[in-house]
């Protein structure tokens, strides 16, 4: 009988913020960017979330809900070494350990004498005396389940689902707690008269193909609690990027985008090809003088879409170029890889028809070569060197 674990550390980038600064402890407050611009919730503190306060909310509108918030800015060098800390303990730990983001992962203790539970009460014992950081766990004979046992458990949580319990146990639950199911999934959901994963557990199959197309099916077993993929360590590669140097600094704004957009393609191609999806993309500029720095945001769901990439891409470097700037090398990322999980909106199909466009896009580069087909917005004549 598999025993599948998943833990996730409880709001990771706020919980590292209060070891940086003990004064925070017990405080309303929230990781993010500024409240004056376009800053947006990266984390919020437990005490902050009774306030009706997010992620991905806009700082704006946080700082309405409770005027006396603390907002802290991002030390993503922080977080990504405590993250590493934690991952390699997890990694030695158990035979099998996935990652699938800054700060969750799977494991596979089916093999592990002491049994999922005690396995999981001693893991987190250790990950609070040695790295200080508080986590929840989800136990079950599967990915899907474990994952939303965790979220039931939230926060400091370990929940428990035995075998043969799947179903009953997410039958009451909201639809929207369901892997991969968005807002305004739920919302047509609810029109449709599916509020819990029950209600839609009890929707014949048939109807569900009739109502979601191809997704029905995996949506019938979803419900059930059936999930067979396996916990597998991603080996391969943490993060995708692309560079470009240019043989002659630009200073063109139209011609850095039309770079920046090439790179975005290039990175996609990478992702997809490896069946892989990111959630943090990366932008890297060199001056004349050779400085050089990265910027990157974290995505509010996984991608491997060129859009997306590319979008996040140019709004990192509008936020860091001036007008008539010369660059010397610009270079496209996208990091902390994992297994395709997008919330996938069921009645939004323009994810879908993209995925499936650049899909065949894929397919004719892979025979003809990566210049058989560009969009019209990256073709230019070409300069420098690419790099991978």
């Amino acid at each position: 009988m598999r025993q599948i674990l998943h833990v996730d550390l409880d709001a990771f980038f706020c919980s590292v913020e209060e070891i940086r600064d003990p004064d925070l402890k017990g405080k309303a407050f929230v990781v993010g960017g500024s409240p004056e611009g376009r800053g947006v919730v990266t984390s919020a503190s437990y005490p902050a979330r009774k306030y009706g306060i997010k992620s991905a909310m806009p700082m704006s509108r946080a700082i309405r809900l409770h005027p006396d918030l603390i907002v802290v800015s991002s030390n993503h060098a922080d977080y990504s070494e405590h993250s590493r800390q934690v991952m390699r303990y997890l990694r030695g730990a158990v035979p099998v350990m996935q990652q699938i983001s800054i700060d969750e992962g799977f494991l596979d203790v089916s093999d592990d004498p002491r049994g999922g539970e005690q396995a999981a009460s001693e893991m987190r014992a250790e990950v609070l005396k040695r790295f200080e950081l508080q986590t929840s766990w989800g136990i079950a004979t599967n990915k899907l389940v474990a994952k939303i046992a965790t979220e039931v458990g939230k926060p400091r949580g370990l929940v428990v689902v035995p075998p043969g319990m799947e179903a009953s146990f997410l039958a009451p639950l909201p639809v929207s707690m369901m892997w991969g199911v968005g807002p305004k999934s739920s919302q047509r959901f609810k029109q449709q008269g599916i509020r819990t994963i029950g209600d839609l557990a009890a929707m014949p199959e048939l109807r569900l193909q009739e109502l979601f197309g191809s997704r029905g099916t995996d949506l019938a077993a979803r419900a059930s609690g059936i999930d067979e993929r396996p916990v597998q360590e991603l080996h391969d590669q943490r993060s995708v990027s692309a560079e470009r140097t240019f043989p002659k600094d630009v200073d063109s704004m139209q011609e850095l985008r039309r770079h920046l957009l090439h790179l975005s393609e290039r990175v996609g191609t990478r992702v997809r090809k490896a069946g892989m999806m990111g959630s943090t993309v990366r932008i890297k500029l060199r001056w004349p003088d050779f400085s050089t720095f990265t910027r990157q945001k974290r995505l509010n769901q996984p991608t491997d879409q060129d859009g997306e990439i590319y979008a996040a891409a140019l709004k990192l470097f509008r936020d860091n170029w001036r007008p008539g700037k010369a660059v010397r090398l610009l270079g496209v990322g996208i990091a902390d890889l994992g297994p395709p999980m997008r919330q996938l909106e069921l009645f939004d199909h323009g994810w879908e028809q993209d995925y499936k466009l650049l899909k065949a896009v894929d397919d004719i580069r892979e025979k003809y070569g990566h210049q058989a087909l560009r969009r019209a917005g990256s073709m230019s004549k070409r300069s420098g060197e690419d790099s991978e």
